[in-house]
């Protein structure tokens, strides 16, 4: 590849670092543990931009024992030369927000960094930091304190033949909840990452607990199709094709199986675009339109409504769409880069989609007609649920709705769905301190009865003929499986309610399983809750006061002078409604967690392995990840 020039002249200002301590949450989102590993991701994502790019092909990450953490790559080196402003160009990068080689077309031909304030902004949030540059020769090296502050000015350290930059960082602890980094989030994140750059090695060191892991995928896309739809029930090997017009270069990866749920992964210049964007749309319409033509040239299927719908045609389907896209024609939505706004990609997506899938199709007929034949039966099953639906709708159906529901869902009587909530409660006694205690108006109650069935281990049948199951779905009433509509749900808000011990949290998984096979989009669009109810009472005679964790409740012990109680909650069922309403159901007092889907190869991965039939991996990881003893250790 020709040398693209990156020099000091490369690097340009355009704000100063001054709110970023003020304001941690405005940069990387949050200073719990997700804003924690988001700054490894910057700094790592530098060393990336620079193999996209042709340069270098190893990146390694080392948690060292100090609490501090190395990313080295084996790119260029970031430039050492004097900076136009006076200072020397490391300084400006790594204390100049908005300052780096993606804002100079010179510097970088694709990147996924949009905004370059990545390596300041983890200066920012450091106690210390150090960066050590291998180019031209020599070795310079330059370091930082309490947040940016230069505590050694740039200087030569020694020669070296090799090129590359490494960065050690220490999270600043008055700033982050914690400061240990994990091992498997990190680890988790660069095979992903290792998946999309073949021919790229990652190597990921934990030195406290003498352990490492190495990804190199020469196969790429087909690598992270395998790793997605291991253990399940596939139909034929991984489909990759890939092409490039307009600039824009297309690699798209995927695989039949025999499950329901569709799970599409895209990424643009190695950024997960979670939220889609105009590449997913062109993809999907461009194998819809593939198999739709196949059917109908191929006399596999006749009459006026043969054609499929693009759900029939995704039920089942894993699929990994990759590209890379020159920084003129790239345009994200909003600030988080989680949706691909360039409308090239729509049409060159769907074109290299639809060329090469029909291609495929015709020179594969046996795999082919599996997968129409697949798709015809989720055909039929969508219109069945149609005439389900509308026959819910009126008359007999309706009758049926309303016998399944009867003497168990006590219903909200206000009119707007969009603040209504649904609880699903626990057991019969928490349900009628619930159903009492409620604001009729606005919150229904569903008590459930037992365990919820395992959906991943049942049968579309199973799930149908169950009886929790279907009063649950009739209480949504927005539908199941590919014909879920949350805009149709009877509920702006689904909220889990269960008791704060084993049995609870057992339930709880089996419930987000349940939601994540058969009703993605509640998720996706951020109407599934979990109640976070108080462990304990502190009773000080006159008034109660409420803690929500063993931690709380020691720190609250070291602050109260006087005497008091402590009622510890082994269910919600001993909580009068009074109680359960104030801590536990009250908009204005309660603590909700909403369920998100932030990694979705990850949630499909480990779904699969902890509530699988597979025993063998579910044993490893919970060995490997669960420490059984009463002290949290976060770097597993």
């Amino acid at each position: 590849m020709a040398t693209t020039k990156y020099d000091e002249n490369s690097i340009k200002i355009l704000e100063g670092l001054e709110a970023v301590r003020k304001r941690p949450g405005m940069y990387i989102g949050s200073t719990d543990r997700r804003g924690l590993h988001h700054l490894v991701w910057e700094i790592v994502d530098n060393a990336i931009d620079e193999s996209i790019n042709g340069y270098g092909d190893y990146i390694k990450i080392t948690l060292n024992k100090d609490q501090s953490i190395s990313v080295e790559d084996h790119g260029r080196g970031v430039p050492t030369g004097k900076h136009e402003s006076g200072m020397s160009t490391p300084e400006v990068i790594y204390t100049i927000l908005h300052a780096g080689g993606k804002f100079e077309e010179s510097g970088y031909k694709v990147s996924g960094g949009l905004h370059g304030v990545g390596a300041s902004v983890v200066n920012a949030l450091s106690s210390k930091m150090e960066v050590t540059i291998y180019r031209d020769g020599e070795i310079h090296n330059i370091k930082f304190e309490n947040g940016g502050h230069v505590a050694q000015k740039l200087k030569k350290i020694g020669t070296t033949n090799r090129t590359g930059t490494t960065v050690t960082f220490t999270p600043d602890p008055t700033i982050f909840k914690s400061t240990n980094f994990s091992f498997t989030t990190i680890t988790e994140r660069m095979q992903e990452s290792a998946f999309l750059l073949s021919g790229l090695t990652i190597e990921v060191v934990d030195e406290e607990d003498n352990r490492n892991v190495k990804y190199h995928y020469e196969n790429g896309l087909i690598s992270f199709v395998d790793y997605i739809n291991e253990g399940k029930n596939v139909l034929h090997k991984v489909i990759n094709f890939n092409g490039i017009k307009q600039g824009i270069e297309v690699d798209i990866a995927l695989q039949y199986q025999e499950g329901y749920n569709e799970n599409i992964l895209s990424f643009v210049n190695n950024v997960k675009t979670s939220d889609g964007g105009s590449h997913e749309t062109g993809f999907k319409s461009g194998i819809t339109k593939a198999f739709n033509d196949y059917v109908k040239e191929n006399n596999i299927i006749k009459g006026k409504d043969s054609s499929f719908e693009g759900s029939d045609v995704r039920e089942g389907l894993s699929a990994v769409i990759n590209l890379k896209i020159p920084e003129n024609l790239l345009q994200f939505e909003g600030q988080t880069k989680g949706k691909l706004g360039t409308p090239e990609a729509r049409t060159v997506t769907e074109q290299i989609t639809y060329e090469n899938m029909k291609f495929f199709l015709e020179e594969n007929r046996e795999i082919a007609l599996t997968i129409v034949e697949k798709a015809s039966r989720s055909k039929v099953a969508r219109e069945a649920a149609r005439k389900a639906r509308e026959a819910a709708r009126s008359g007999k159906g309706k009758e049926k709705k309303d016998k399944i529901l009867s003497g168990k869902l006590a219903k909200a009587t206000g009119k707007d769905s969009s603040k209504a909530e649904l609880f699903l409660v626990e057991g019969d006694s928490a349900g009628g301190s619930a159903k009492t205690g409620r604001n009729r108006e606005t919150q229904a109650i569903l008590p459930l009865r037992g365990k919820v069935l395992n959906c991943e281990k049942a049968s579309n049948n199973d799930i149908q003929s169950n009886e929790e199951l279907n009063t649950l779905t009739y209480a949504i009433g927005a539908g199941i499986g590919n014909e879920f509509d949350p805009a149709e749900s009877n509920y702006g808000k689904v909220i889990i309610m269960t008791d704060a011990d084993d049995d609870g949290a057992h339930i709880q998984i089996l419930l987000l399983t349940f939601f994540y096979r058969f009703m993605r989009p509640l998720i996706e669009a951020g109407m599934l809750y979990i109640a976070n109810p108080p462990l304990y009472a502190l009773d000080f005679g006159k008034y109660k006061e409420y803690v929500a964790t063993d931690e709380e409740l020691e720190e609250r012990k070291k602050e109260i002078k006087q005497s008091y109680k402590v009622q510890r909650f082994k269910g919600l069922g001993e909580m009068d409604a009074d109680e359960l309403y104030e801590t536990t159901m009250n908009p204005e007092t309660r603590s909700l967690i909403k369920v998100s889907i932030t990694d979705a190869a990850l949630a499909e991965k480990r779904v699969s392995v902890l509530m699988g039939d597979k025993v063998e991996p579910r044993k490893e990881w919970i060995e490997e990840n669960v420490d059984f003893t009463l002290e949290d250790n976060f770097r597993r």
